[in-house]
């Protein structure tokens, strides 16, 4: 289960912001620095997914769409592209749109197509890739806006991913179950009264941790924002774009 669409983030604390995913960006462009395979597989797991629904929505079958998707991260890294990438020319998702367009521009020959699982690419599962597409509504998308709306998932998926991580660690993850579905539109929670019947907890008590949670999911958001762009003072743009990709 994902949030469908983020909670209002704080204002302030921008100084927590001050690091990008920019830099693991540019630690992938490093090929012989320790960081750069997991600043790769960091770049692959965000990122194959939203590429290979645009391949898909282009027109492309399921194996060419996982071929292509493949192929294109493997020159990433073979022909050290990320070496040339600056944060100044603009949102990260946007330059790999572009170059992903730039290798479909070319003569790509499938039998040269990067054998799945090779190399330091993380195994792109066919059917898995396939079924999350199938359960998507991309029918009525063309395919650079398919390619921002599971962008914006996925990222969600991620912080959702994370909130949880860190109940878990503490041991809450029972609570967590429980308070989840307050990130979610009003009207599919439960009243907070009567969960704090369930818990056995007062109403404020109940308040205060939904108000954690939500500020938590917020803060976690921006971060995972912030690591997609060039500079912190534009992270409430991209979230306010992130959520209209959403609405869309």
């Amino acid at each position: 289960m994902q949030p469908l669409e983020p909670s209002p983030p704080e204002t302030g604390g921008t100084a927590n912001f001050a690091t990008t995913r920019w830099s693991v960006v540019l630690s992938a462009g490093r090929r012989g620095e320790p960081e750069a395979q997991q600043a790769l597989a960091l770049l692959c797991e965000t990122y194959w997914f939203p590429l290979y629904t645009y391949l898909r929505r282009q027109g492309r079958n399921a194996e060419e769409a996982q071929d292509l998707t493949q192929e294109f991260f493997s020159r990433l890294i073979e022909k050290d592209y990320l070496k040339d990438v600056k944060p100044g020319r603009g949102r990260f998702r946007s330059y790999l749109l572009l170059a992903l367009k730039h290798l479909l521009a070319d003569e790509w020959d499938k039998d040269h197509a990067q054998k799945r699982g090779g190399g330091i690419i993380k195994t792109f599962h066919l059917e898995d890739a396939e079924a999350r597409y199938k359960s998507g509504l991309w029918h009525s998308l063309t395919p650079e806006r398919a390619y921002e709306k599971q962008w914006a998932l996925t990222l969600l998926d991620q912080v959702f991913a994370e909130l949880r991580r860190e109940f878990t660690d503490t041991g809450k993850e029972t609570l967590f179950g429980q308070l989840r579905l307050y990130l979610l539109p009003a009207e599919t929670a439960p009243r907070q009264e009567e969960l704090a019947a369930q818990l056995g907890m007062s109403v404020g008590a109940v308040k205060g941790a939904v108000h954690r949670l939500r500020r938590r999911y917020g803060q976690l958001l921006r971060q995972a924002i912030a690591h997609t762009v060039a500079d912190a003072g534009e992270v409430e743009d991209e979230i306010r774009y992130l959520v209209a990709v959403l609405r869309s």
